[in-house]
């Protein structure tokens, strides 16, 4: 009864150290946002953005123009006009500094919505990259490590040159 005991117990500790063993993760890391900005397609879409910004940075910048050519030429007219043409083109000044600023407001949500719609294929593809690779490898974690998201120390794998390889960058 006491070997059998002792056996018992033996064989519960060595199934309790393989499975402690067997819980113990793999963790490897990457640093995303330098991935993504490796990519070709990052390159692209950011030069595209780029692109539209300056733009609309110079419609803007017209559209402004045209209002300070205005007002000066209505400052220069004003004691040839009568209150109420005065009044009338200050409310037109009025009107047009708001339409400026309404396309200004509209520009910034274009380009928010252009960047989003340009940038989530990449994200994804990227993410999708780190997952194949992480579970080719055997990895169960994969833990960014882009400056300043936490991660402190990276000793494990760093997935990097796998990942590039992975998307042939």
């Amino acid at each position: 009864m006491k070997q059998f005991r002792t056996l018992l117990v033996a064989t519960a500790l060595i199934i309790g150290t393989s499975s402690f063993m067997n819980a113990q993760s793999k963790v490897a890391h990457i640093a995303s946002q330098e991935l993504v900005e490796a990519m070709p397609a990052f390159k692209s879409a950011k030069s595209e953005i780029e692109k539209l910004n300056k733009t609309y940075d110079a419609e803007i910048r017209n559209m402004v123009l045209e209002l300070q050519n205005t007002i000066k030429k209505y400052s220069q007219e004003a004691e040839t006009k009568t209150d109420e043409e005065n009044l009338k083109r200050q409310q037109e000044v009025q009107a047009t500094e708001k339409s400026i600023n309404d396309y200004r407001t509209n520009a910034l949500q274009d380009l928010q919505k252009k960047e989003i719609e340009l940038m989530k294929p990449i994200y994804e593809k990227a993410r999708t990259a780190i997952q194949k690779v992480a579970r080719a490898q055997g990895f169960q974690y994969v833990l960014d490590s882009t400056t300043g998201t936490g991660v402190i120390m990276a000793d494990g794998k760093n997935l990097m040159a796998d990942v590039k390889k992975d998307l042939s960058i």
